[in-house]
């Protein structure tokens, strides 16, 4: 397989990725993906792996960048990678927007202090109150990840060349700079001045003592504080309303959340490919399926933050029904949950 000929910015990359993945703040499971460039290549987290593995195991893909180049200066943002070398793997379904990004370095993660105010109706609004007229400047009304959000980042970019930090409404951050020093310190910047002091459960809910019953495999969700959204009666409203906010929560998760009263469980479950990967249990707790992958219990314990800091009374954005079916039926997503099945199980 080819190797990078810089082996200090490749080194300082993957040690970079694999504390960025180790924390699920930044990180959740096989999200978010990274980039740097070595003249006429382009080094992209490949598509399904998981940044924390940078540092075990070969999580990026070599790119032809003068190729790249030529394709997003034409305006074609959907021209297959040309992958140099052996690798096996596919780049990320964003080369093209790190390709069009002009900074050696580029990270794109979904930040939780970030999401939680990119999920709101008002985000627009949030970002330039958190970040000044830069971040404005540096917003994306949400887009399907791909094609049409490179096109509209580089949109972006063509009013703000020097933008360096860009919000994706209903997604995440991307951030530029010319060495991993220099995007820690933006991103670390954004996170600062986006945070938002987490909201304990109402009263004093609580997970309670209780089992899954037997026959339906299904069990507890081992994660207590996943519980909770469905034990605090204003966080279980949000699972009901408030589900499709983010592309990788709707293709890990499913389009809708399933809630259910216990005297409900087990008949109202379903089986097969239909049972969901989690049920809601009304004023009890969550189950999940024994099939449960890790990254689908990354991507619930993301919405559970998200949703905690979340004030009565916000407004949040949900993607729509032609939006969800974009995701549902997409190609590079089916194989994204197929690489996830082969993951080690929580």
């Amino acid at each position: 397989m080819m190797k990078p000929s810089d082996h200090d910015l490749a080194r300082s990359v993957r040690s970079y990725c694999a504390r960025l993945g180790a924390d699920p703040l930044l990180v959740q499971g096989a999200g978010g993906n990274v980039s740097w460039k070595e003249g006429d290549v382009l080094w992209v987290k490949a598509s399904g792996t998981w940044l924390a593995e940078a540092e075990r195991a070969d999580v990026f893909v070599p790119v032809d960048m003068g190729a790249l180049r030529k394709s997003v200066a034409a305006g074609d943002f959907g021209a297959v990678p040309r992958v140099l070398g052996e690798a096996r793997l596919r780049p990320s379904i964003e080369t093209s927007l790190h390709g069009l990004m002009p900074w050696r370095v580029v990270v794109h993660v979904h930040a939780i202090e970030v999401l939680a105010r990119l999920v709101r109706r008002e985000a627009r609004e949030e970002m330039e109150r958190c970040l000044g007229p830069t971040g404005a400047e540096g917003f994306v009304p949400y887009r399907k990840p791909g094609v049409e959000l490179a096109r509209a980042v580089a949109g972006v970019l063509a009013a703000s060349p020097d933008c360096r930090v860009v919000c994706l409404m209903n997604h995440g951050i991307v951030v530029g700079g010319d060495d991993v020093e220099d995007v820690d310190a933006r991103l670390r910047g954004v996170l600062e001045s986006c945070a938002t002091p987490p909201l304990s459960p109402a009263g004093t809910a609580h997970a309670a003592a209780w089992h899954a019953p037997p026959g339906t495999g299904y069990v507890r969700c081992a994660d207590r504080a996943i519980e909770l959204l469905a034990i605090d009666p204003g966080w279980l409203s949000r699972v009901r309303s408030d589900w499709a906010l983010y592309p990788d929560h709707v293709v890990f998760l499913g389009p809708a959340a399933v809630v259910r009263a216990e005297e409900e469980l087990p008949s109202s479950v379903g089986a097969g490919e239909d049972a969901p990967p989690f049920v809601f249990v009304a004023g009890k707790g969550v189950l999940q399926r024994s099939e449960v992958t890790a990254a689908q219990v990354a991507q619930l314990r993301c919405y559970y933050e998200v949703i905690r800091r979340q004030a009565d009374g916000v407004l949040l954005a949900t993607l729509g029904d032609a939006e969800i079916e974009e995701l549902m039926n997409w190609d590079s997503e089916k194989y994204r949950q197929a690489l996830s099945r082969g993951m080690s199980r929580p």
